[in-house]
């Protein structure tokens, strides 16, 4: 479902990636295939200094359908971007790969917290990153982060991932599954 970046996608995630419904909502924006590689190549890099964390969503004949990273990471904390290509819109992929990459995160790489900036104007994702169980609105309890990242403007709301909480969210999952197999 997850996979490190790779030169060898990029071909197909810039051509998901500039979609009109795709392009406003990605962190790093290019104008041209070639800029892409040239992101690519930052982010890899990046990642192998620590700064970020990056993966590539594949459908289930493993072919990529977007991306999932961790940016600005600092004190155990950073922020979620992630975007898929539209014809893969509403077909699961993205809490597939949420979970994938959550217990990356915070059961093999020691993260404690993955913050979601989402524009207001994003009405899809705010409703996605209000369906989970494991997720806080931190508007008013990071209130410090949230005036930080609307410094400029009122544009997104803040939305927080402890790792306690989603641990207790796979505690009850696991438990659910449990308690079907006793029943069954």
């Amino acid at each position: 479902m997850l996979k490190k970046r790779d030169f060898a996608d990029c071909f197909s995630l810039y051509e998901h990636m500039t979609h009109p419904d795709v392009f406003p909502f990605v962190r790093h924006k290019v104008d041209s295939y070639e800029e892409y590689v040239f992101i690519t190549k930052q982010t890899i890099e990046a990642e192998e200094k620590g700064e970020l964390i990056s993966r590539t969503i594949l459908d289930e004949w493993e072919n990529p359908v977007g991306c999932i990273s961790l940016y600005d990471i600092e004190n155990g904390a950073g922020f979620l971007g992630t975007w898929l290509g539209k014809p893969f819109h509403g077909k699961g992929y993205n809490a597939v790969a949420k979970d994938a990459f959550f217990k990356e995160l915070f059961f093999e790489l020691g993260m404690e917290t993955v913050f979601m900036r989402i524009r207001k104007i994003n009405i899809r994702s705010i409703k996605a990153a209000e369906k989970l169980p494991y997720a806080i609105k931190a508007n008013e309890t990071r209130k410090a982060l949230y005036n930080q990242i609307n410094q400029e403007e009122d544009i997104y709301d803040l939305f927080e991932i402890p790792k306690d909480l989603y641990t207790l969210h796979i505690l009850r999952q696991d438990n659910d599954e449990d308690q079907q197999l006793l029943e069954a």
